[in-house]
């Protein structure tokens, strides 16, 4: 076929009485279309927009401990063409806070009402009125470098499987540069991350958390990695353990029998071939088992290695004698 007839058949196809009536029909819909979307948008509307606020002109010596930048809500009235040229067709003006004009020296600063209304009327089209501006008072925090380093912590639920264990966390950077006034730097301890919730964990977990805000203070970096490393939960048995007699007085040794003892715990299979008896510590402490007319002292776990939970001793009393050392 050629383009001679193919032109031929798609000119009686669109021409035709029926298609040129279609034709017709479909003009004129979008005809009245684009006359209703017109008159739509010469009406008054009423539109919340969003003004990025920026702190201007900060000294050399001022860390400003709140954000650098903040956002106004504010509550235009103008036409939808305006609104709509205003918000989607241009890039807006941010609002410029000058710091040496609000700055109260003492570590805050205030910009009211009036003022935050002039300068969003200043970042509108001349055709846009004002209505509301949110919030309607900004506030910000600074100081002259005071800072500390604390530690980080992760808040929420980070769960195992049944039969595994979180192992370790690993916190990169495990601690953060606090920058705040020294009363608050007087009171805050840790940096605590922005709740985390994993259920069910079988292997490494790996999250980028960023840091829960602390008004008035800033944190340098404001998010951390952490890893959890999960393994599988396995009771192992350690033996040979020595007991230890603490609070002995000067010149007495105690000799138990039987001398060492197992330990029963659970752990994780990782962690197993790294645990051995030096990591436990079993004592029977003198001031307990010298008041007591039994011929046996009771012992107890003092010391457990990291990954260990639920450890039990084989035996809770053993034989005993107080050997005189001192010549």
């Amino acid at each position: 076929m050629s383009l001679r007839d193919i032109y031929s058949k798609v000119s009686d196809f669109l021409f035709s009485r029926t298609n040129r009536e279609l034709l017709a029909f479909l003009f004129f819909f979008a005809l009245a279309g684009v006359f209703w979307l017109m008159t739509t948008l010469n009406e008054v509307y009423e539109q919340e927009v969003r003004i990025v606020v920026r702190y201007t002109r900060i000294p050399q010596n001022v860390v400003l401990t709140s954000s650098e930048t903040d956002t106004l809500r504010v509550t235009v009235s103008d036409k939808g063409f305006n609104i709509i040229s205003f918000v989607y067709g241009q890039v807006q003006r941010p609002i410029n806070i000058e710091f040496k004009r609000f700055a109260d020296g003492k570590g805050t600063g205030t910009v009211g009402t009036t003022d935050l209304r002039k300068m969003a009327i200043s970042a509108l089209p001349a055709s846009a009125k004002l209505v509301a501006v949110k919030p309607e008072r900004l506030k910000f925090y600074y100081n002259y470098g005071e800072s500390k380093k604390i530690p980080v912590k992760w808040t929420g639920k980070v769960t195992p499987q049944q039969l595994y264990y979180i192992s370790s966390t690993k916190y990169s950077p495990d601690s953060v540069t606090i920058y705040a006034t020294k009363t608050m730097l007087d009171t805050i301890r840790v940096a605590y991350t922005e709740e985390l919730n994993y259920p069910d964990l079988t292997d490494t977990l790996s999250v980028v958390a960023r840091l829960q805000p602390i008004v008035g203070a800033k944190m340098v970096p404001d998010q951390v990695n952490i890893s959890f490393t999960t393994d599988v939960l396995t009771e192992v048995e350690i033996n040979d353990i020595p007991i230890e007699g603490i609070n002995m007085p000067e010149g007495k040794k105690l000799r138990t029998f039987p001398a060492k003892v197992s330990v029963k715990c659970v752990t994780g299979m990782k962690n197993y071939q790294a645990i051995d008896a030096e990591d436990f510590q079993v004592v029977a402490n003198y001031f307990e088992f010298s008041q007591s007319t039994s011929s046996k002292c009771g012992i107890w776990i003092r010391r457990v290695p990291e990954g260990v939970s639920n450890a039990r001793l084989s035996v809770k009393e053993v034989d005993y004698l107080i050997e005189n050392t001192s010549k």
